[in-house]
């Protein structure tokens, strides 16, 4: 083919083209907003850790307002864990209650905010989340909750807690 022979100027392809190419560019800009606007606020790499976020604000929530059976619920991550409490028995409702009221590490939760949470262990997302909440408005109270990544179970206390 010469420059003389050369293919009529298609202006419907072109625009296309260029369409395609903005939009490939503007999703993936948008991506990687995503992915470090997550990492920065402090909830995970494309904001992955939010669903345990939640979780662990349930509980707190359930705490606040006494109803134990609820969080122990979450705690296992068993709602139904009332249908088979031996599966339980080594760490009882009544302990449970026992150790979020009269043996409290932070006192009596009357207000909580779930502030940030970081992977720990192995692998790209790690395989335990650390859940850090402010416990009744004071920075001094801050409560950190270990969240196991395969089965869903709090732990508490943290393997280790971390600044911010």
């Amino acid at each position: 083919m010469t420059l003389l022979n050369a293919p009529a100027y298609n202006e419907r392809r072109e625009r296309l083209i260029r369409t395609l190419l903005v939009s490939v560019g503007a999703v993936f800009a948008l991506l990687l907003a995503l992915t470090l606007a997550g990492f920065i606020s402090g909830h995970g790499w494309l904001f992955s850790n939010l669903y345990t976020e939640h979780r662990v604000n349930d509980f707190l929530t359930d705490i606040e307002q006494n109803n134990f059976d609820a969080a122990y619920g979450i705690y296992q991550n068993d709602v139904h864990w009332q249908q088979h409490p031996d599966k339980y028995s080594g760490y009882p409702l009544q302990r449970f209650t026992e150790d979020w009221t009269k043996f409290s590490p932070v006192g009596p939760i009357h207000s909580h905010h779930v502030d940030k949470s970081v992977s720990d262990g192995s692998g790209p997302f790690g395989t335990t989340l650390i859940v850090a909440s402010t416990i009744n408005g004071d920075k001094a109270k801050r409560l950190f909750l270990a969240v196991q990544r395969s089965d869903g179970t709090f732990a508490y206390p943290s393997p280790h807690v971390f600044e911010y």
